[in-house]
């Protein structure tokens, strides 16, 4: 069971968002992945609670962003429901979307596990819906997503292999790259892996 923490930062100027503290895991139904997020001072900011099924859909998502609240999870496309802080207003949502999307590093190997690209695989094209922080609002976003790199590294543990996604927006051509090994986002824009206690799950 893979346990850590992630700088978080804004892709652009690089200003420090805080740290997410995450553990993860393969289990009978898939993969699950929790974590709490803080601010640069330490304070509480949040927290990500993803389950996936074993093809890699969000069978249940929670979100916990300045005390707004996302619950959510695959039906017709995905659905959720967003409240707000004071609990009185809850709006419900659906979009025909293969998953969820965020800041946490939980969402890339999500996508990834979705895809199940190989390094001979075209680039695939995803529709997501995007929870934008602080509110947790909605957006729809088309990504492409390709492999292009997959390598086998040694450890101590043995080998881990990292792969390399390239990942495109297509609304506005913006590119970036994310490298993965495993359940564990080794680097991508806005994330840094600070801290690992224990190797990577092999997701299968």
């Amino acid at each position: 069971m893979p346990r850590g923490r992630y700088s978080l930062h804004d892709p652009h100027d690089h200003t420090p968002l805080g740290d997410e503290h995450f553990h993860c895991a393969p289990g009978p139904s898939g993969w699950r992945y929790v974590s709490q997020i803080t601010t640069p001072s330490g304070d509480h900011a949040g927290s990500v609670d993803l389950a996936l099924d074993e093809l890699g859909r969000p069978i249940r998502l929670q979100l916990h962003a300045a005390s707004w609240e996302i619950r959510g999870a695959a039906l017709d496309g995905v659905t959720w429901v967003r409240t707000d802080p004071t609990g009185v207003h809850a709006t419900e949502g659906n979009v025909r979307a293969h998953a969820f999307t965020g800041t946490s590093p939980a969402f890339l190997v999500a996508t990834a596990r979705l895809l199940r690209l190989t390094p001979d695989s075209p680039a695939t094209r995803v529709r997501l819906v995007a929870f934008t922080h602080p509110v947790l609002a909605p957006r729809t976003v088309d990504q492409s997503w390709a492999l292009v790199n997959s390598e086998a590294h040694a450890t101590d543990n043995g080998p881990l292999t990292v792969d390399e996604y390239q990942v495109n927006a297509l609304d506005t051509g913006e590119q970036h790259t994310v490298h993965l090994a495993g359940d564990v986002v080794l680097s991508a824009p806005g994330i840094e892996l600070e801290d690992l206690e224990s190797p990577p799950s092999t997701l299968p």
